[in-house]
């Protein structure tokens, strides 16, 4: 996505594309907040000098898009990211009647920590913290988390509560440090793992697991997060609709 500077010179663009780069980066900056409704197609317009049905594409783009949602009879929200159920796609995730279920989650450890070369190389810092947990289902363990953030946007993570930060951090990082997750990239692969990791997942020391590295970005393109999520090789599903 272009910069709001950029597409403000570049008069070729459709206005609606304009107002909807214009509007992203407002939400960057932490203008609203979830739990905040954006302002009125009425006022969009009013603000911006545009019609409606220009501002309602604009928005109706970033709402395809993912940026924001629409709630009936509430208005357009900022949408919450919830990619890190996602993760769990690759594994077969059922309960004892056959029902999908996300895994609880456990913090096994939180340190600030310089990271190894190949995340800072990413995140484009070695100063992180480093955040170790366990996805269990059943309490039985089937995925092992190794999880770096730069510190300079997530400093004081490594004290909050355990259970005020929930299973799911992509939420956390929004609500408590302003950070929106726009995008998530996946890359997996097999290995046998270290024999911490091995002894984690409660699995024998020549096992093989699915290793899943993932790098989460910010609207802006920069890499705010940096994971490896191990699981059991036997568990592991791949789905792929073709046509």
């Amino acid at each position: 996505m272009m910069s709001p500077d950029r597409l403000e010179q570049d008069n070729r663009l459709p206005a609606y594309l304009r107002l909807r780069d214009r509007i992203a980066a407002r939400v960057a900056a932490g203008e609203w907040t979830a739990e905040v409704a954006l302002p009125s197609e009425n006022v969009f317009a009013r603000e911006e000098g545009l019609s409606v049905g220009t501002v309602r594409k604009a928005l109706q783009q970033l709402v395809s898009e993912g940026l924001l949602e629409r709630r009936q009879g509430a208005g357009t929200f900022l949408r919450k990211p919830a990619f890190e159920p996602t993760l769990f796609r690759f594994f077969a995730l059922q309960d004892a009647d056959r029902a999908k279920t996300i895994p609880v989650s456990r913090l096994v450890a939180r340190s600030l920590q310089t990271a190894p070369a190949e995340v800072a190389e990413v995140l484009g810092t070695a100063d992180c913290i480093r955040i170790d947990r366990l996805r269990l289902l059943k309490d039985q363990p089937i995925l092992s988390e190794e999880i770096w953030l730069p510190r300079a946007r997530f400093d004081g993570i490594e004290t909050v509560a355990e259970g005020e930060i929930g299973p799911l951090l992509y939420p956390f990082y929004l609500e408590r440090f302003g950070t929106f997750v726009a995008h998530a990239e996946d890359e997996v692969s097999f290995a046998t793992p270290p024999a911490e990791i091995a002894r984690r997942l409660g699995l024998a020391a020549d096992a093989f697991v699915a290793v899943i590295e993932r790098t989460a970005f910010a609207l802006d393109g920069s890499a705010i997060e940096w994971r490896r999520a191990m699981g059991p090789a036997r568990s592991f599903r791949y789905r792929s609709r073709i046509g």
